[in-house]
């Protein structure tokens, strides 16, 4: 097999070796079966340990009490923009949203058409380099829940601390899954696509809480709401079946790993040393972010001008650190450490970094 190469794309992401070899050696004959995994039933009793396995090791890995049900959905986080007003805003509520950059944006935008809903702060004056404060959230009354995207891609920033406000939280975390514990007693739903950080694309993870789903909108079609999807088991239709079956093996990593805990203290550490590359070059790389609220997951950065910018990208690549460049509405460079990048690819980076800027500098 071919060297791997350290792969920084903001998602699909990397995902841990042995997850793959092992899935490579599942893929034609799994378990005796005489076929794949994905060619059989969903029903049967072979997919069905899968996805139950995968359901019990999110809720325990990640701590979620059992108040909440998880649920694995088609159409990734996007969908859920949509479904969170469908299922949840009644006559007479709304639905209160932090605008922290695109990925909220594209929730305030889905969720506009489906209910009624306003922002409670916008980071557009900042230019989106930072969170709110709690007492800048501005809640209206009748606000049924307040939105939050508790990490952009895009823009390198996250919440440093969870709100504290008067209404539930719903919480789209999906480019920092399994990367810091949820204060879950604040949210009525968490959710996230798997792509980020958990597997490969075409699912989303949502944890419910089971006693919202009381009372949640039933004039849907059946497949947009959630109390379908939680009485089925996630089985209503033919549920994404590879998504699950690799989520689950990366949930087993993530165990053998050390846990959440684990997580959390691998990403301060890698983004830490990436920060302190940017800061130690002498403004030679810019992180645009405000400190307090820099991404553990996303980091961002400038060098001075554009074409060093394309050099730096070109040099990256043939030194096989791939898939740095900004997303095309922002520029720039963008270092996407999730779980399954290794700390031995980060130094990789970081000394790249500073041999390309005592050539180029």
């Amino acid at each position: 097999m071919s060297e791997r190469k350290y792969n920084f794309s903001a998602g699909p992401c990397t995902l841990p070796l042995e997850v793959l070899e092992e899935a490579q050696q599942e893929l034609v004959d799994y378990h005796g079966a005489g076929m794949s995994l994905i060619e059989m039933s969903h029903r049967g009793a072979h997919f069905q340990a899968v996805a139950g396995e995968a359901a019990a090791l999110a809720m325990e890995i990640f701590q979620a009490p059992e108040q909440f049900s998880v649920l694995f959905i088609q159409g990734g986080a996007t969908l859920q923009f949509a479904m969170l007003p469908m299922n949840f805003l009644h006559t007479g509520q709304q639905g209160g949203y932090v605008n922290s950059g695109a990925w909220a944006g594209g929730a305030i935008a889905d969720g506009a058409a489906h209910g009624r809903i306003y922002t409670a702060w916008d980071g557009a004056d900042d230019h989106y380099t930072r969170m709110p404060a709690d007492h800048e959230i501005r809640l209206r009354d009748d606000t049924r829940y307040l939105h939050i995207t508790t990490n952009e891609t895009i823009g390198g920033i996250r919440f440093p601390h969870w709100p504290e406000v008067e209404v539930p939280l719903i919480g789209d975390v999906s480019s920092e899954y399994m990367a810091r514990p949820i204060p879950w007693e604040r949210f009525d739903l968490v959710y996230g696509g798997a792509q980020k950080n958990l597997g490969p694309s075409g699912m989303a993870v949502v944890f419910v809480r089971k006693s919202v789903l009381e009372n949640s909108n039933r004039d849907l079609a059946r497949y947009l709401r959630y109390d379908i999807h939680e009485a089925g088991g996630s089985m209503f239709n033919t549920p994404p079946v590879f998504p699950i079956y690799l989520f689950g093996k990366v949930l087993k990593w993530m165990k053998k790993q050390g846990g959440l805990a684990v997580m959390e203290r691998r990403a301060a550490e890698k983004s830490g040393a990436l920060y302190h590359a940017i800061e130690q070059s002498g403004g030679y790389y810019n992180c645009p972010v405000e400190r307090a609220c820099r991404s553990h997951m996303n980091v961002v950065f400038r060098l001075p001008s554009e074409a060093l910018e394309k050099k730096f990208l070109s040099e990256c690549e043939q030194a096989g650190l791939m898939n740095l460049k900004g997303h095309r509405s922002v520029g720039g460079c963008r270092a996407s450490i999730y779980n399954a990048m290794p700390a031995e690819g980060v130094a990789a980076l970081v000394d790249f970094m500073a041999h390309f800027q005592a050539a180029s500098g």
